[in-house]
């Protein structure tokens, strides 16, 4: 009798290991991002790294070390085989302060070297953590393209049953204009 469940418990475990695809062939994504204007000991970790390839509908996200350096599995489909030679970018996504890169040093293609078994990128992915003051036209922070947000607030007696004249104030109507 001991036996029964027992029994009932491998053939349940056995029917849940089968329902899932275990798989070790996954490709491996191994990078490392720089930083141009932080010191030797700066900590790198957090920043997100966004991977796609071509003819895959997901994505993989890869977080950094301390060091910078960044491992991930390179998104597949499982329902359809994709192409042996996958087309593949990696792409600088952000981090835990403001990043700042230039279009060129945030995207880096895949590829595989020869006698390796991972991928690597072909460019470095760099950024820097300070406006850079050399880039021609460089945009850094908010751009303040509104004016002040106080508003105006005549008293109004509260026996009008008005609302506050911060609503009414601002509008200016265009009378006599034909």
């Amino acid at each position: 009798m001991a036996l029964s469940p027992l029994i009932t418990a491998l053939l349940f475990a056995l029917a849940l290991s089968a329902s899932f695809e275990l798989s070790t062939c996954h490709e491996v994504l191994k990078g490392k991002v720089s930083c141009s204007d932080c010191s030797k000991d700066y900590d790198l970790s957090g920043v997100k790294v966004l991977v796609k390839c071509n003819h895959v509908k997901k994505l993989a996200m890869a977080t950094t070390q301390v060091s910078g350096s960044f491992k991930v599995n390179l998104p597949s489909d499982a329902a359809m085989k994709t192409p042996s030679p996958l087309h593949c970018h990696a792409k600088l996504f952000g981090g835990p302060v403001q990043l700042y890169a230039s279009k060129k040093n945030m995207v880096s293609k895949v590829m595989k070297p020869k006698n390796s078994n991972s991928y690597k990128i072909t460019t470095p992915l760099a950024f820097s953590i300070s406006c850079p003051s050399n880039v021609k036209d460089s945009k850094c922070g908010a751009a303040n393209k509104f004016g002040s947000s106080k508003t105006v607030d005549l008293p109004l007696p509260p026996e009008w049953g008005l609302a506050p004249s911060s609503y009414y104030v601002p509008f200016v109507p265009i009378i006599g204009i034909p």
